[in-house]
């Protein structure tokens, strides 16, 4: 069929038009292809960083957030301030602890010592022996027999030691069994004094 031209011009036109709006795309395209690489590195920027640029990002914010510096009296004012608290809340503390341990001692019933009155602490001990030798003034030598079971076999053991002992009136003989008793240091060996003659020796 044959075409009139009108219809023909009016074709030529559309295409003319088609071909505007795909030249229009074309130049639209690259400059959209441009723009796309262009963003594409700000987006991957923190995956391409350095293990260097992480740390020293890190640092930077963790130095924005940090408290600002102080003077050395500042720190110290706060040092002095900081073991003023502990201290008060180490008597704190101990006031408590002390309030607890006296209400336990008062509800605890009395406890009965378990050695001999003259062996409890700050008494001085007490031995019985016979008196081995007087021969020193103011001083007799005393034998002092022990006579004790073993811990494993239990069987009775005997032994003795002599123990010098200060006799002020020269009292005690030979023989006699003594009572003596611990005190302060007499002389190099004499640490005991003698309380009193218990028999005398026949």
């Amino acid at each position: 069929m044959a075409e009139t031209p009108e219809e023909t011009t009016d074709a030529s036109v559309g295409e003319a038009d088609r071909g505007d709006e795909r030249s229009e795309a074309v130049t639209e395209a690259p400059e959209a292809a441009e723009a796309a690489p262009e963003e594409a590195p700000a987006a991957q920027a923190p995956a391409s960083q350095t293990r260097r640029e992480k740390l020293e990002e890190r640092r930077s914010a963790r130095r924005a957030t940090a408290r600002p510096s102080r003077t050395p009296e500042e720190r110290a004012a706060e040092r002095k301030e900081r073991r003023e608290h502990n201290a008060a809340e180490r008597r704190r503390y101990r006031a408590r602890q002390k309030a607890k341990t006296a209400e336990q001692r008062q509800a605890a019933p009395a406890v009965e010592p378990d050695h001999a009155p003259e062996h409890g602490p700050g008494r001085a001990k007490v031995r019985q022996g016979i008196v081995v030798s007087d021969k020193a003034d103011k001083t007799i030598t005393v034998r002092i027999d022990v006579v004790r079971r073993h811990k494993r076999y239990h069987k009775i053991m005997r032994t003795s030691i002599k123990l010098h002992a200060h006799d002020e009136r020269n009292d005690a003989g030979t023989g006699d069994t003594v009572r003596i008793q611990e005190c302060r240091p007499m002389s190099r060996s004499k640490r005991w004094r003698l309380l009193e003659v218990v028999e005398r020796a026949r």
